[in-house]
C-alpha cells in the first residue's frame, strides 16, 4: 500500500499554505476568496487533472503511444444541502498523430487506473472526453 502525507498550516484569516515534500501550494481558505490560491474545489479539480496527466504519462510508454502535450479542462458542480460536488465533467486534449482508436485506448487506460479519478468517480458523477488538438 502507497502512503501519502501533507501538512497544512494557517498563515492568516484569507489563506492557509499545504507542504509536501519540498513543494509549497498557497490556499485560499477565508471566506471573502483570494484569487492568488486555490479554494478546496479548485483543489480537487486540480488533483483530478493531476491525476490524468500522470495516468497518461505512466501509460503511454506501456502503449507506445506517441504524444507531445496534454491539456486538461474541468468543470464542477456543487450542490448546497449538503454542500458536496455532485459532478465533474472534463475535457482531455492530446498534442498526437495517433489513431481515434488509440486515443480511445489512451482514455481507457487513463480511466481504469487513476488512483484520485476512481477515488472521485466513487463519490461523484465523473464523465469525460478525449480529442486530438487541432
Amino acid at each position: 500500500m502507497l502512503e501519502y502525507r501533507i501538512a497544512a498550516r494557517r498563515i492568516d484569516g484569507e489563506a492557509s499554505v499545504a507542504n509536501a515534500k519540498m513543494a509549497e501550494v498557497r490556499l485560499d481558505t477565508g471566506l471573502a476568496g483570494s484569487p492568488d490560491a486555490f479554494n478546496p474545489a479548485e483543489l480537487l479539480l486540480a488533483a483530478i487533472a493531476a491525476c490524468m496527466i500522470k495516468g497518461i504519462e505512466r501509460v503511454a510508454p506501456m502503449l507506445d503511444f506517441s504524444f507531445s502535450g496534454v491539456e486538461v479542462s474541468l468543470h464542477a458542480i456543487r450542490q448546497d444541502a449538503p454542500p458536496k460536488i455532485v459532478s465533474v465533467d472534463y475535457e482531455l486534449v492530446i498534442d498526437t498523430v495517433e489513431s481515434d482508436q488509440r486515443l480511445e485506448l489512451l482514455h481507457k487506460n487513463v480511466r481504469k487506473y487513476g488512483t484520485i479519478s476512481n477515488t472521485v468517480a466513487a463519490a461523484a458523477r465523473l464523465d469525460g472526453v478525449i480529442r486530438r488538438k487541432s
